[in-house]
């Protein structure tokens, strides 16, 4: 798949504000984000016309954000409409946008930023370039590729905190928007009977087998697709959807229909100003809030399926 590459400036210049970007990103079809450093860069300012060859030039102190896109997703419209109606106040973003390189994600993981991950105490993950990776109960190894979930993000993190702590053993899961599939490798670790792993990108994809591979696991079945491959899996005891918003909204119902009665199902990707309208949709479609987590302003939801 052929991929575009925006590098973000934003001022002021901080993770929150990041965070923020690439959910927003997310519902314009971006699906990779990699965080550099803070740099002088020199970007082009967006405007009402996305395509003006005489946008102004601004050199600006900023922290340059790199977000990738599939070619045939990217639409100017709908970036510049998601930028301008940013929900941040008094936040100032600038990009420039190039051809994505075909690189040896490996190496540039390994030079700039992927570093090893301790969930808990318990959970490590780490790309196989990693050389005195800390001990711990599980090890995940990430073969990167152009999809970057790594578990560096709040929502993934509090996934695998919820892994860790929930009894997991001998269950059917379903991992929806797997992205590099470490959720899906860590259920099986954890002992689940099987785990089926479903992502629209051809990407994460071929990465969530490369992964599953490097880890040596069996029983985890890596599909792509969306909610529609559905009717013909499951039925499932735990659900993992790790998404965005509206894609939560809008296939809610398709999970809850192939659970078993009460299933569970983990969700997070949204913030927690985002959980009301979350929970009053997990009711309708017969869902019982259990608890709600957050950090860094992100929420993970626990939900049963009623009987």
């Amino acid at each position: 798949m052929e991929y575009l590459e925006f590098t973000f400036l934003t001022k002021p210049c901080n993770e929150a504000i990041d965070d923020v970007l690439s959910a927003v990103l997310a519902e314009v079809g971006f699906d990779s984000f990699v965080h550099t450093e803070d740099l002088e860069r020199t970007a082009v300012k967006h405007s009402a016309n996305p395509e003006d060859p005489e946008w102004e030039k601004v050199n600006k102190e900023a922290s340059e954000f790199k977000c990738y896109i599939p070619k045939a997703a990217y639409d100017p419209e709908a970036l510049r409409s998601a930028l301008a109606d940013f929900p941040l106040p008094d936040v100032e973003i600038n990009f420039t946008m190039a051809e994505a390189e075909n690189k040896d994600w490996n190496e540039e993981w390994e030079k700039n930023y992927f570093q090893p991950l301790v969930v808990d105490g318990r959970c490590v993950i780490s790309g196989t370039f990693h050389k005195d990776v800390p001990e711990a109960d599980y090890k995940i190894l990430i073969n990167p590729q152009m999809s970057f979930g790594t578990g560096h993000h709040a929502t993934t993190s509090q996934m695998i905190s919820r892994l860790l702590n929930d009894e997991i053993k001998g269950l059917e899961v379903l991992d929806m928007g797997c992205g590099t599939g470490i959720l899906a490798i860590l259920a099986r670790m954890r002992g689940a009977k099987h785990c089926t792993a479903i992502d629209v990108d051809e990407w994460c994809l071929k990465n969530s087998l490369d992964n599953v591979a490097l880890n040596g696991l069996d029983g985890i079945d890596v599909k792509l697709g969306d909610a529609s491959l559905l009717p013909d899996e499951g039925p499932f005891d735990l659900v993992i959807a790790n998404i965005n918003l509206g894609i939560l909204l809008r296939d809610l119902p398709a999970y809850v229909e192939r659970m078993k009665p009460h299933a569970y199902i983990y969700m997070s990707g949204f913030y927690t100003t985002d959980v009301p309208q979350l929970e009053s949709r997990a009711r309708e479609v017969g869902l019982t809030l259990v608890d709600v987590r957050e950090l860094d302003g992100w929420a993970c939801m626990k939900l049963q399926k009623e009987a």
